[in-house]
């Protein structure tokens, strides 16, 4: 299980590509993402779910996003990523 906290912008989007890296090249193949703290997402970040979601498909596994803030739901919405990645 991963814990979100705070904001994914231009300023961090680069450091959480390179935290969850491992998750991606790992032998894991199934992606728990708890998202309560998350605040705000910005298309950097969106592009950051969308490796990690290509990721866990070739491997045959599932991602799941838990908790999700309502406003960052939305951003999820309109983008179409809620259609693409699994939100609880």
């Amino acid at each position: 299980m991963v814990e979100l906290n705070g904001r994914i912008d231009t300023t961090n989007a680069d450091q959480f590509q390179q935290e969850v890296k491992p998750l991606m090249e790992g032998n894991q193949s199934d992606i728990d993402i708890d998202c309560a703290g998350m605040t705000y997402t910005s298309s950097q970040g969106l592009r950051t779910f969308l490796l990690l979601q290509k990721s866990v498909n070739a491997r045959g596994g599932k991602m799941v996003l838990r908790n999700m803030n309502p406003m960052v739901k939305e951003v999820f919405d309109i983008t179409g990523f809620s259609n693409i990645i699994t939100i609880l």
